[in-house]
């Protein structure tokens, strides 16, 4: 039997508003009536993360633990100092700044306050991220370095590209530089590069999480959709894909449901998987 669910946010999770889903919420219900835990694991920061989880009844929220910073930090919900930590030096992120720079790229730019500074989103990225509160649009003509940001500890770079292939190459050219930088990168969302420290991904924060809670490894399920997601996946004893799953990443899910994340999958996840195993125990 399972005893926790982790899974990813954005397309896995919300829908296209960046809002839970109905069925999604009716699923989580049915979970906490079976004892199934649930913990969210998100690229995004606690605190937008804590945003998206409001929208639950507090009975859902109770002990509840969010992974935040693609596996890098552990919160239990409701308490802003994490148990878990990473992060980049400026140094470091001002070297990842140049090089975005010079591929005239989107760049995201993580702080462990929550706030993600973005710099030159072209229109689209930019519609897409002005409802989000925690973000903070600049332009690379106000800065040519990332010393205005000196006060945050940051944790992640992304580079932004809606031409997803030329965004491969451009991780495939600074896989190197990267790994030099003791860097590790991943892809998420069709158009992210991202540059995080070496050793961080969500599979290392569901290990971490797994172990905090007293749940082996094999009563755990991984749910995702992208690159990002393959670490969570691949260590989770039952690695779930939603319907919308990136081609790269379908072959290392156990199963692949037949809804989108987007549409509410986890309805479907309990239905299938969740409580027929109950019954096996």
């Amino acid at each position: 039997m399972y005893k926790l669910v982790v899974s990813d946010m954005d397309e896995t999770f919300l829908d296209e508003n960046h809002r839970i889903p109905a069925a999604n919420i009716r699923a989580l219900e049915r979970m906490h009536d079976l004892g199934i835990r649930f913990a969210p694991s998100s690229g995004r920061p606690y605190a937008s993360i804590a945003e998206n989880l409001a929208e639950l009844p507090e009975h859902l929220l109770r002990d509840l633990y969010v992974v935040s910073y693609n596996g890098g930090f552990i919160n239990r919900y409701g308490v802003d100092e994490p148990l878990t930590r990473c992060g980049i030096s400026l140094d470091t992120a001002n070297e990842l700044y140049r090089l975005g720079l010079e591929r005239n790229l989107c760049v995201h730019v993580y702080a462990e306050s929550g706030t993600v500074y973005v710099c030159d989103a072209p229109a689209d990225e930019h519609r897409y991220l002005s409802s989000l509160s925690f973000v903070s649009f600049f332009d690379a003509k106000e800065h040519d370095t990332l010393a205005f940001l000196s006060h945050e500890r940051l944790v992640k770079v992304i580079f932004m590209d809606g031409d997803f292939p030329a965004l491969q190459r451009v991780g495939s050219e600074l896989g190197g530089r990267a790994a030099a930088l003791g860097l590790a990168t991943t892809y998420s969302s069709g158009r992210y590069l991202e540059f995080m420290p070496a050793g961080i991904d969500k599979g290392e924060g569901l290990r971490r999480l797994s172990a905090l809670l007293g749940i082996p490894l094999e009563q755990c399920v991984g749910v995702g959709d992208s690159a990002n997601d393959l670490e969570m996946i691949a260590t989770a004893g039952l690695g779930v894909g939603v319907a919308n799953v990136t081609d790269d990443v379908r072959p290392y899910c156990d199963v692949v449901l037949d809804t989108t994340g987007m549409a509410g999958a986890f309805e479907e996840l309990v239905e299938r998987y969740l409580e027929p195993a109950m019954h096996q125990r």
